[in-house]
């Protein structure tokens, strides 16, 4: 979904008295960046995969001038911009793998060429935001209009539990970063605008697997054995209920089951059952608490329908809780490129990230960047095979991060 260059958007953003803002986007780099973004979307890879995705960054950044290092991890980049100056920088994080789904987009000539994958989150946009971000500002750091140096972090495998931001973290990624930003594709969010909330924005995210066993039998006498589909189907129902009388409600501690596996006909009691899902949280405290309470809770059930359980709880991310002062410099930063009109309270979701990890040893903050065409009227939906974006968020992503670098210099 591309539109041509809004003509009403000016050249430059007006700040209080005399003072301009420089760093907005000219219409050749927006259209190469629709290039870009559009070249990844046909592209998609996996986490931990991104080979392809990492030697287009580096190769771009790279004809720019500049010196992209990929991670240990062997994919994914980091690449300063304005070295020279001694400060702890910015950060300004993308993520840029893409998801095991099938492209279902019609009539686009971007569609994935990759079969069962898709960039249906829209990492590739947050990919192709830090970019531009990253050649704008370094032309300005050429024109001596960098105040502080900005790190680029291209960071892989975030749709892999638990994240490939603590994997990047260990690569170095924040040695000298006093704090990080991002972005999310948002479609419920109008393109051209950003919502924005302080505290909690997403919730916790972790993984639930567990496998039942028995002595199977015949259908006619399950009083002779466990049977092994009716305790599957308790776990499946009296968990979930268990778990919200042992928490406080507010937390939202939600288990919500993905996939069941059992048997094989039908009047077979089987041997083995299995059973995933995602378990969600909005508070830290309640998250911490989350493993001891689904292992009791999936052992009392267990043990009731006589099957022998084995949980694998698979520690996810915890909530992205946005810093006060980092959040107000993303506002700032929007309000100067296009208003404070176009920034709008957003809710605390219940999808997890992984941008969490980093918020763990910097302060930071993560704004939704609306990805919605204005006035269509439709919403395509995250993890789906036909989700799109209005292109032009592209440019509105890019000068909220270079307006960011720029504000950020009068930040405490």
């Amino acid at each position: 979904m591309s539109r041509e260059p809004d003509a009403g958007l000016p050249g430059e953003a007006e700040l209080p008295g005399d003072h301009v803002l420089p760093g907005t986007l000219p219409d050749a780099l927006r259209n190469e960046l629709i290039a870009f973004r559009r070249d990844l979307h046909m592209h998609p890879e996996l986490g931990n995969q991104e080979f392809r995705t990492t030697a287009a960054i580096k190769a771009r950044l790279e004809a720019a001038g500049l010196h992209p290092q990929v991670l240990s991890t062997g994919t994914g980049l980091v690449c300063d911009v304005g070295t020279d100056r001694v400060r702890p920088m910015l950060a300004l994080r993308a993520d840029i793998d893409g998801l095991p789904i099938p492209d279902t987009k019609v009539g686009v000539p971007y569609r994935s060429t990759v079969p069962d994958r898709a960039h249906a989150c829209g990492h590739d946009v947050h990919t192709t935001v830090v970019l531009g971000a990253g050649l704008v500002l370094a032309d300005l750091d050429r024109q001596g209009l960098l105040p502080h140096p900005v790190r680029l972090i291209f960071q892989p495998a975030e749709e892999v539990l638990p994240g490939g931001a603590a994997d990047a973290i260990e690569s170095g990624v924040l040695d000298g970063v006093g704090r990080i930003i991002a972005v999310h594709c948002d479609p419920r969010v109008d393109a051209g605008r950003i919502g924005l909330r302080v505290g909690p924005i997403t919730s916790a995210c972790d993984r639930l697997e567990i496998t039942l066993d028995g002595p199977g039998g015949h259908t006619a006498r399950p009083h002779l054995t466990t049977d092994l589909v009716t305790a599957a189907a308790k776990i499946i129902t009296e968990v979930p209920a268990l778990l919200a009388r042992r928490v406080d409600t507010r937390s939202g501690l939600a288990l919500t089951w993905g996939r069941i596996e059992s048997g094989h006909a039908c009047n077979v009691i089987p041997q083995h059952a299995e059973l995933a899902g995602t378990v969600r949280c909005l508070d830290l405290p309640a998250w911490r608490e989350a493993p001891d309470l689904v292992h009791a809770a999936v052992d009392e059930i267990a043990t009731l329908h006589r099957a022998k359980s084995q949980i694998n709880y698979i520690r996810g991310v915890p909530p992205v809780v946005n810093d006060p002062v980092v959040a107000e410099l993303l506002h700032d930063a929007h309000a100067a490129r296009r208003g404070s009109q176009a920034i709008e309270d957003t809710e605390q979701s219940l999808g997890g990230e992984d941008f969490s990890w980093y918020l763990e040893h910097v302060p930071g903050a993560m704004a939704r960047l609306g990805v919605r065409a204005p006035g269509s009227g439709t919403r395509l939906d995250l993890h789906r095979g036909d989700f799109d974006v209005d292109e032009e968020a592209i440019r509105v992503g890019v000068e909220l991060f270079t307006a960011a670098a720029l504000l950020d210099e009068h930040r405490s």
